[in-house]
């Protein structure tokens, strides 16, 4: 058990951002050492998650309650239990819960899912994690897949994106991905096995997308919103399904102008389903998810990518080169 007199190191958001997110934003601090309580957890953080959802919790309430200035930067993380104040959980047990960035918390033990221990450990964040179980689900349950089918996914080569169009490949769909960069537009069809790479750094998406999918979409999977959204909708077949899980374009700096046009008159003419979620969503179905993920890893059908850096002091910089898509794979900071 750490001594209580030691420093926690802890990164706050020292003020709400007005444009970009910047890395004066965050203030690195030594706070005090937290003890569990009667139903909490203290916990050790081992590795913190990043997604771009970290920025929007900045502007206000989401899912979750708006992470405000001068309090600890918020973020799920794996961690250790360190002490216990209840039974279902015992030090050296691994979880996943709201650490914050931080060396140590302590929390409910309620909000803390348990997991099992796997090599890499990183893995409890990437494919075994919310980034591998948003794509299953988003695409299976809401974008239903049928064999045959076009399946277009933007941040292709991001966290979510990437094992995305994986598993459309696996289901036997014609997979397109949307990404910056010809590098990440290589990877996706050299590495990953996708059909086709729109770059949009480089050309017109809605003009790329004609040609990679001259009959249409059926399953478009949105992790960006925007411009890129707008140029999917327009190449939706009818009865098409559009799983939405983000808008990172809208997130960081000045909002787009508008947003996607003549959406309401295609959404009825093409009878198209748009659908929101969030991985907690479907949580009672976790379990048969795992086990599909763990098959396609191990029978090497799905490549995992990720991208570890280290040290609680890179959390802030890490955060705004994932927002402006530095990142292949899964985004993580190691701390310990």
């Amino acid at each position: 058990m750490p001594n209580t007199s030691q420093a926690n190191r802890q990164i706050l958001l020292a003020e709400t951002p007005e444009g970009k997110l910047a890395e004066s934003n965050f203030q690195l601090r030594e706070g005090s050492m937290p003890e569990a309580g009667e139903g909490e957890l203290l916990l050790k953080t081992r590795i913190v998650s990043l997604d771009a959802a970290n920025r929007a919790w900045m502007q206000g309430a989401t899912y979750r309650s708006a992470v405000d200035a001068g309090t600890v930067m918020a973020g799920g993380a794996i961690a250790e239990v360190v002490q216990s104040g209840t039974v279902d959980f015992k030090p050296g047990d691994l979880v996943f819960a709201d650490t914050g960035w931080q060396e140590y918390s302590a929390v409910p033990a309620k909000t803390a899912q348990k997991l099992e221990p796997r090599e890499p450990l990183s893995y409890l964040l990437s494919v075994y994690g919310i980034a591998g179980l948003t794509a299953y689900f988003g695409l299976l349950k809401i974008g239903d897949p049928k064999p045959g089918e076009t399946v277009a996914v933007s941040a292709a080569a991001g966290s979510v994106g990437s094992i995305v169009g994986q598993i459309a490949k696996i289901k036997g769909c014609k997979v397109i991905g949307i990404a910056g960069g010809k590098e990440k537009c290589k990877l996706l069809t050299d590495e990953l096995g996708f059909d086709a790479a729109v770059d949009y750094k480089s050309e017109p998406v809605h003009k790329a997308l004609k040609a990679a999918a001259p009959d249409g979409i059926d399953v478009y999977f949105d992790n960006v919103g925007g411009d890129i959204l707008e140029a999917a909708l327009f190449r939706m077949n009818q009865n098409g399904r559009i799983a939405c899980c983000g808008a990172v374009s809208q997130y960081d700096g000045t909002p787009p102008a508008h947003g996607p046009r003549g959406v309401p008159g295609l959404i009825v003419t093409k009878r198209l389903k748009v659908q929101g979620f969030i991985v907690s969503d479907f949580y009672a179905e976790r379990e048969k998810a795992l086990k599909d993920l763990e098959g396609w890893v191990q029978d090497g059908s799905l490549k995992v990518k990720e991208d570890i850096l280290e040290g609680l002091e890179t959390l802030p910089k890490a955060l705004i080169g994932l927002l402006a898509g530095e990142n292949v794979g899964k985004r993580m900071v190691r701390v310990a």
